[in-house]
């Protein structure tokens, strides 16, 4: 599975009440919790994203409240991978549960400029800066883990099985 898009950057500690405020969890579908999303930081960023774009940010994205409307809102704003120095734990479950690809890669947030070009290949462990030129190897998603994301998420996934 290869995500390719322009990246929009962010620091350290972005937390779930920063991806999606809690006072706009009155759904929960994905496009219009997407309207919402990173709205105190980047209010336009479904609009800049159009439709396909990855996010790069620093360590413990996702951190605090353990809400599955967060990587739901990612993925309803256009966000198709986000790939941050560290996750919350908990974030990162949800955000595989719910279909949003998610890599660590801290060599390539640290290199990253905010509007580059990434492609990251989850099946052969490479994300690429096409806008540097540069490289980076990660561990492969496995098997299981890139069926749940191809299908959009767990609930789809577990349908299949029914």
């Amino acid at each position: 599975m290869i995500f390719k898009g322009k990246c929009v950057l962010y620091g350290n500690d972005i937390d779930t009440d920063t991806i999606i405020a809690a006072h706009r969890l009155t759904t929960a579908d994905p496009k219009a919790l997407g309207r919402f999303c990173m709205e105190a930081l980047t209010p336009n960023l479904p609009q800049r994203l159009d439709g396909d774009g990855i996010l790069v940010a620093g360590s413990n994205f996702g951190c605090g409240s353990s809400r599955e409307h967060a990587p739901m809102a990612l993925r309803g704003a256009g966000v198709s991978a986000v790939i941050a120095a560290g996750f919350a734990r908990i974030f990162y479950r949800n955000a595989i549960n719910t279909g949003l690809c998610i890599v660590e890669c801290p060599q390539a947030v640290a290199d990253c400029r905010d509007g580059d070009e990434i492609v990251c290949d989850i099946t052969s462990g490479i994300v690429r800066n096409l806008s540097l030129g540069k490289e980076y190897t990660i561990d492969p998603l496995p098997q299981f883990v890139r069926s749940i994301i191809e299908k959009g998420g767990l609930m789809n996934l577990s349908e299949e099985w029914r």
